[in-house]
């Protein structure tokens, strides 16, 4: 496989924005958003394709810690 040309790359990103638009203004539901994720697949590789549905979790995950905060959780007591 060769690697994607720059017009490819831009389509592949294109269709990825477009997705991850469709996912936030339809609160995450993959439904509403089918004829996006077929476009976005068709348009990337397979490998990208993976890489960026890990990368919109964590990027939704670290958005949540930043909003949210966390909490450290306790360790295993030590004995006394």
């Amino acid at each position: 496989m060769s690697a994607p040309s720059s017009a490819e790359r831009k389509a592949c990103w294109d269709t990825r924005d477009q997705l991850w638009k469709c996912l936030d203004d339809n609160h995450d539901n993959a439904e509403s958003c089918e004829k996006f994720q077929k476009k976005f697949e068709a348009a990337c590789p397979a490998q990208w394709v993976k890489y960026f549905a890990k990368r919109r979790d964590f990027l939704k995950y670290q958005e949540r810690m930043q909003k949210e905060g966390f909490t450290i959780a306790d360790g295993p007591k030590q004995p006394t």
